[in-house]
């Protein structure tokens, strides 16, 4: 049974640009207050990866969130807080009952920062009322990082939601004009190079060659470019996600490469 979510949006972990979206939510603030234990697991689990910068600029940044709810877009946490999810990567994070035990589902392939960011977007978009019980949640998960209260047992996804392929970098003019996505699993795939072969067309069951990974990137590097036709609006974003996905795919298939010849 599932007794809270929280799904954050987010620029993908080896990405320059920090952008931050909420994306489904499910929490519970009456009662046992199962969302509030969730943003405080989630927060806990990563706020001890935050520069110092970033943890000096948390007390005013939930002081503000406490009062006033939260704007976007806005700058937080030197992230991007939008509502715009088009291209991003998704963690979704879970408070679970099974078997008479509360699971905490936390999903930790992404990068620690926008998941601390969208807990926080999470207590700002709820109502006055109940936001100031998810901002201290918050608030003592902060004073104690690292620390997931008894008696949650903590589940950690390390390669993303199961079963479930991320979303496409190259939704939209991209995708539409040349791809080649299939919808087998993916499981056992880390979740780096299953979004760079999603980018690119390639199928889960697909060998990877340096070769056909240059043609698809220079196919898709056309159908991007505003010259030959694509949206300017993002281009040079999806530019940027296509070059990252061929060099990522590059160094894997040369790193497989003496295996095949053997």
């Amino acid at each position: 049974m599932i007794l809270a979510e929280l799904v954050v949006r987010h620029t993908r972990k080896h990405m320059p640009t920090r952008r931050v979206a909420l994306g489904e939510l499910y929490l519970p603030m009456t009662g046992p207050a199962h969302g509030c234990g969730l943003l405080a697991a989630v927060v806990a689990e990563n706020v001890g990866s935050l520069d110092d910068e970033q943890l000096d600029d948390l007390p005013r940044l939930l002081h503000d969130v406490g009062r006033h709810g939260i704007s976007v877009p806005r700058i937080a946490l030197r992230h991007r807080l939008q509502t715009d999810v088009h291209g991003l990567d998704r963690s979704r994070h879970r408070l679970l009952e099974e078997d008479g035990r509360l699971i905490v589902e936390l999903d930790v392939h992404g990068a620690p920062g926008p998941q601390v960011v969208g807990a926080i977007m999470a207590a700002g978009a709820m109502g006055s009322s109940v936001r100031s019980r998810a901002v201290r949640a918050i608030q003592a998960a902060i004073a104690q990082p690292g620390v997931i209260p008894e008696p949650f047992v903590v589940r950690r996804l390390l390669e993303g939601i199961p079963i479930m392929r991320p979303p496409t970098a190259g939704v939209g003019p991209i995708a539409d004009a040349y791809s080649e996505i299939d919808t087998g699993s993916w499981v056992g795939v880390p979740a780096e190079r299953r979004w760079a072969m999603e980018v690119l067309g390639l199928r889960s069951d697909m060998g990877l060659s340096r070769t056909d990974i240059q043609q698809r990137f220079r196919r898709l590097l056309r159908l991007a470019h505003p010259d030959q036709g694509g949206a300017s609006d993002g281009a040079a974003e999806r530019i940027a996600e296509l070059s990252e996905a061929r060099k990522l795919l590059n160094h894997d298939a040369q790193a497989e490469e003496p295996d095949s010849a053997s």
